[in-house]
């Protein structure tokens, strides 16, 4: 018992002392160094937002280990923003801007750089790292990131409050890690469409526009058992390759698109998304959720022609896409997106001649 009021009173006394330290601090113990950008633990880091002065803004933020949300509303590029945070651990300063040059950087840096917050998670008493108490989120650095220097092996930054801008560096780099800083969401967003394993789905409906008798549904039904079935008249096919099938529905299991357009003119999309689809494409999966991709044909690239010699009317490597809801137009490629294109014809099995 006694040994135990002594752990007890030691602790309060330890308590108490970090407790009078903290509140003791001058302001100016807490003020950062104008040249610490190096972040010094990355697995604390909530959130991450980052701006410029045309408006473009986006905001990271970490939902769970190693997955990240773009402004609350899209998954992120996993290895994106594991490349910015190595970024940010890594950097280095090399040299303060040299005088001669110090208000040229200055004013270059207030109208182009953009602006970098970073916020972790941190402690209110933190004794040592060991004993830990009352967690919150804390905005811990606030700097600006310019240009490249002139020989493109660093970039010029700016911490917040701070009149003297500094060269930074990323040690092994040959390059200038600006670009890794890019307020822009489209960069940031994963390009996933499809992310499904063959177990993970109940059903997927194909919908061809011009050519409705080779629309088809492949249903789960569990067991490893499936049918496909028309959607023209709801028959179901007899007698199916079962090997097509499954490459089919694999297919599905980690599919994306090359671009996003929403940037596109508006008038030329609008034209696009009113015209015919190409195929439609909707999975359901076990849980209940749909997912619907609207594909159409992209013109063919001037002076490209058949082997008959006939301009293409199509693209045929490229297609177009509308996804997420309709929410983003986007380019995908026949290359990642073919093995999901198929009409009901494919799956039916080839008969063999007797011998």
């Amino acid at each position: 018992m006694k040994k135990n009021r002594n752990i007890f009173v030691a602790f309060v006394i330890l308590a108490l002392l970090a407790l009078v330290l903290w509140l003791t601090q001058s302001p100016n113990t807490f003020r950062r160094s104008i040249s610490d950008f190096t972040l010094n633990d990355s697995s604390t880091v909530t959130r991450i937002f980052m701006a410029d002065k045309n408006n473009n803004s986006v905001t990271l933020s970490k939902i769970s280990r190693g997955k990240w949300m773009v402004d609350n509303q899209y998954p992120a590029q996993k290895l994106t923003v594991e490349l910015l945070l190595k970024t940010m651990i890594g950097i280095e300063v090399q040299q303060p801007v040299a005088n001669a040059a110090h208000d040229n950087i200055v004013k270059e840096l207030a109208v182009n750089a953009v602006k970098v917050e970073i916020y972790q998670k941190v402690y209110r008493i933190d004794l040592f790292g060991i004993i830990r108490w009352f967690p919150h989120e804390k905005l811990t650095k606030v700097y600006y990131v310019g240009g490249a220097t002139q020989n493109n092996l660093g970039c010029f930054m700016l911490m917040e409050n701070s009149s003297e801008p500094y060269i930074v560096f990323l040690p092994g780099f040959r390059g200038f890690v600006s670009p890794r800083y890019s307020p822009i969401e489209k960069y940031w967003r994963d390009y996933n469409v499809f992310k499904k394993t063959i177990p993970e789905i109940a059903k997927v409906k194909i919908e061809i526009p011009a050519e409705p008798e080779y629309s088809y549904e492949v249903r789960n039904n569990g067991k490893n058992q499936f049918s496909i079935h028309s959607l023209s008249d709801q028959s179901q096919l007899a007698d199916y390759d079962t090997l097509k099938l499954l490459n089919f529905l694999s297919g599905f299991r980690n599919l994306n698109y090359e671009a996003l357009l929403n940037d596109m003119d508006k008038a030329r999309k609008d034209s696009i998304l009113a015209s015919q689809p190409f195929i439609i494409i909707t999975l359901t999966d076990n849980a209940g959720v749909c997912k619907t991709i609207r594909t159409f044909h992209k013109k063919g690239p001037d002076g490209q022609t058949d082997p008959t010699g006939l301009p293409l009317p199509y693209d045929l490597d490229r297609l177009y896409a509308s996804v997420n809801d309709g929410k983003d137009f986007t380019l995908i490629q026949y290359f990642t997106f073919d093995k999901i294109l198929r009409p009901k014809s494919f799956f039916v099995k080839e008969k063999t001649g007797k011998r």
